[in-house]
């Protein structure tokens, strides 16, 4: 049987959480959570993209371009289709302005594809790019 609940999604970025007594970051609650910092590459020095963000159809095929990318997606859609499957997914990276956003709106369009209801949130995409690191990549700053 097909899950029919509706599907909640959220982009982020790492470096925009808080963070907890420990210092680490603090993802927002998700069944699901998905770190694609070391997972796929940075798109953001790719050519003509960097001051878009991932609800951008041009950002978005340069993800879906990325090693990696498509399998990620093939496997969160199929997760999504278990009789208990998520209602909550979240897509991180680090600032939450291209990969997580990108990957997010491709989800999303692709389980709207299958017939399901699905609601986005971005919570970073509007923020400044992060634009130094740090030694620390959990301390990098953005301006």
């Amino acid at each position: 049987m097909r899950p029919t609940h509706p599907i909640h999604l959220i982009s982020f970025g790492y470096l925009h959480l808080p963070t907890s007594p420990d210092g680490s970051p603090v993802p927002p609650a998700a069944d699901r959570i998905e770190d694609v910092r070391d997972r796929l590459r940075d798109p953001a020095a790719a050519r003509g993209i960097l001051d878009l963000d991932g609800l951008n159809s041009r950002v978005q095929d340069v993800v879906l371009a990325t090693p990696g990318a498509r399998e990620l997606l093939a496997n969160l859609t199929d997760y999504a289709t278990l009789p208990a499957g998520p209602r909550r997914i979240a897509i991180g990276c680090a600032g939450g302005r291209h990969r997580a956003s990108g990957l997010t709106e491709l989800l999303a369009r692709a389980f709207r594809d299958r017939g399901r209801e699905v609601a986005v949130q971005h919570l970073h995409v509007h923020l400044p790019r992060v634009l130094k690191a740090s030694a620390n990549p959990e301390q990098e700053t953005a301006r």
